[in-house]
């Protein structure tokens, strides 16, 4: 079982359905299949081999489309980068990962050759620039040279099996030591396959993706796109009124969107319900989406939303479409083949209602760390992956998410959590986005303060705010101490809003 040999089975069976739209480019699978075989002969030509690493420092593009589809092949093993990271954290990844080849867009070669010299596993010739010619940095080559020559003929049959490496992917902050997850094709298979069943992805599905490809949580929707055989539409950069009138255009049936995302084509001049009404899935993923935004959709496009919560190691509960009013809250179950329980601090099993830690075991289930095997062990006990976030099971087996525990708010000694607070804050008409992070106090240790996103012409004063709130939360503890005011808030590169940024950048007030 490997991924590998699912885009030339559909080159040879449906060759003519469009596969990828992306950057101008409509290609079918057979074109993608022959795009895909050059660039996986080209990584064989520059010496790479089955196990060995590359880096894709790319935005969302063909190139690295067919990046993961060459490894794939070829079972050399792709460490998809955040664009967003910087020189340090670059070369602390590519070196932890143990790259020895890279692929990085003209914009990043000036950064990629500032820290050549801290890079000793890649040789001369394997720093490939997409975009560019590598600006005369010795040991740089252009994109376009380095496919010159190589076959569009499948690469050598790579005896690839499902217990092999297929890609790292790096936790996704932009500082912090380096935590690489490794996915086999095992684990990569069975994203294919239950989140095509889960999602009801079939060969006439066209999905958009307008986040960016190099989270794994995009990986929710690419692997069963490929598995079925649909069709992908990939946006080069988020942008809402691009989503709408591709939505609209196109008749895309599934996308997957963070909480930002979606908050923003809601609140677009151009969105209608009838524009959206193609959809059989909407998905939110990366975080909590405010009750209210639920609300709106599951009244205004109703029949297509859905919630996905998960962490790339491999644990994932879904609410489906046609439980989304009936549990409206949760995040869902657990898929097939997947377990969940809550465990109380003393390791035993929660009560239904209970607020403890989700832990799951499932067939996505990493197989560790790449090269922390202490910290594969303290995640992973007894084949259950420790999430480190706080939720309750109701009655039926459904989660109820109540937030992540290193957000939890300890004041007077109480665990206070953001999320509670922050359904209250969004209710104030004023207020697009909230997050809700702990300040120090000297008296109770942490207290919460409201950091906001107001409306398009909107005006609240920050202690009005704090009234509105604190009349309304359920209990003195919850109350706020502050408010402070973003044009937007900080991200990284898979659109999950830092927390702690905000709460190290707050002077008080």
């Amino acid at each position: 079982m490997n991924i590998g040999s699912l885009l030339p089975r559909h080159a040879r069976f449906r060759g003519d359905h469009t596969a990828l739209v992306v950057g101008g480019h409509r290609l079918t699978y057979r074109q993608l299949d022959a795009y895909v075989n050059r660039l996986a002969n080209a990584l064989l030509a520059a010496g790479l081999k089955k196990g060995d690493k590359f880096t894709t420092v790319l935005p969302n593009c063909l190139e690295l489309m067919a990046s993961y589809w060459a490894a794939a092949k070829t079972g050399i093993v792709i460490v998809p980068s955040s664009t967003l990271l910087q020189a340090s954290g670059l070369a602390t990844l590519l070196n932890d990962s143990d790259t020895a080849l890279v692929i990085a867009d003209a914009q990043f070669t000036d950064t990629v050759a500032g820290i050549r010299g801290e890079l000793p596993l890649i040789a001369g010739g394997r720093f490939v620039i997409i975009g560019g010619d590598g600006g005369g940095h010795p040991g740089f080559r252009s994109y376009e040279d380095f496919l010159a020559g190589a076959s569009e003929a499948a690469p050598p049959d790579a005896g690839l099996d499902d217990g092999d490496m297929y890609n790292i992917m790096y936790s996704s902050g932009t500082t912090g030591l380096p935590k690489g997850i490794v996915h086999s094709h095992y684990v990569r298979a069975m994203y294919c396959m239950i989140f095509a069943q889960s999602f009801r992805i079939i060969p006439e599905s066209v999905v958009l993706h307008a986040g960016a490809i190099v989270f794994n949580g995009s990986m929710v929707d690419l692997m069963p796109w490929m598995f079925a055989g649909a069709t992908y539409i990939l946006h080069e950069a988020f942008d809402a009124e691009r989503v709408i009138e591709t939505i609209a255009t196109e008749k895309v049936t599934h996308i997957v969107m963070v909480p930002a995302q979606i908050i923003a084509v809601l609140n677009h001049p151009s969105f209608t319900p009838e524009k959206l009404a193609s959809l059989e899935m909407l998905q939110n993923i990366g975080a909590p989406l405010p009750l209210p935004y639920k609300q709106r959709i599951n009244a205004e496009i109703p029949g297509c939303f859905y919630e996905l919560y998960g962490l790339t190691e491999g644990l994932m509960t879904i609410l489906d479409k046609h439980d989304a009013v009936r549990k409206e809250g949760s995040v869902g179950c657990a898929p097939m083949f997947m377990e969940l329980k809550i465990l109380r601090d003393d390791g035993t099993d929660a009560d239904p209602g209970e607020v403890g830690e989700i832990c799951g075991r499932s067939p996505c289930l990493m197989p560790g760390y790449y090269k922390r095997p202490e910290l594969t062990a303290e995640t992973i006990v007894d084949g259950w992956l420790h999430s480190g976030d706080a939720g309750y099971l109701d009655e039926d087996g459904y989660l109820f998410l109540v937030d992540r525990m290193k957000d939890m708010i300890i004041s007077g000694g109480v665990n206070v959590y953001p999320k509670d607070i922050e359904e209250i804050v969004i209710q104030h008409p004023a207020v697009l986005e909230v997050a809700v992070f702990g300040a120090p106090d000297e008296k109770w240790g942490e207290v919460p303060v409201a950091a906001v996103v107001l409306q398009p012409g909107e005006s609240v004063e920050a202690a009005d705010l704090v009234a509105y709130v604190n009349e309304r939360v359920g209990a003195k503890f919850q109350r706020i101490a502050d408010a402070v005011f973003y044009d937007e808030f900080p991200r990284n590169v898979a659109g999950k809003t830092l927390k702690r940024q905000m709460r190290d950048a707050y002077g008080g007030g």
